[in-house]
């Protein structure tokens, strides 16, 4: 089963294919995303990768977290769902 992992902390010269191949070095890369702003494609300044097994990216934690990817370390960490990341928003009313 693919495991998606959180990379933050890239340069903003960081690109999708540059991420992938930095990945592939721990095993088998089945998606690599730079997220962009929508209006100017401006990176955002970290991304997600899917590995193709949980070990790979367990490897890809303990390898590739804090170390540097065009010039600036990398925050590796297991990506968490939209669901466990929202909480309550009582302060701002409902989610739309």
């Amino acid at each position: 089963m693919a495991s998606k992992l959180y990379v933050g902390g890239l340069s903003y010269s960081t690109t999708s294919d540059g991420l992938r191949a930095h990945f592939t070095q721990c095993g088998t890369v089945v998606s690599a995303a730079v997220v962009t702003e929508r209006d100017s494609a401006q990176s955002r300044g970290f991304g997600f990768v899917e590995m193709s097994s949980d070990a790979e990216a367990e490897g890809a934690i303990a390898k590739l977290n804090q170390q540097p990817l065009d010039g600036k370390p990398l925050t590796v960490n297991a990506a968490k769902s939209r669901l466990e990341k929202s909480g309550p928003r009582t302060d701002r009313g409902p989610r739309l």
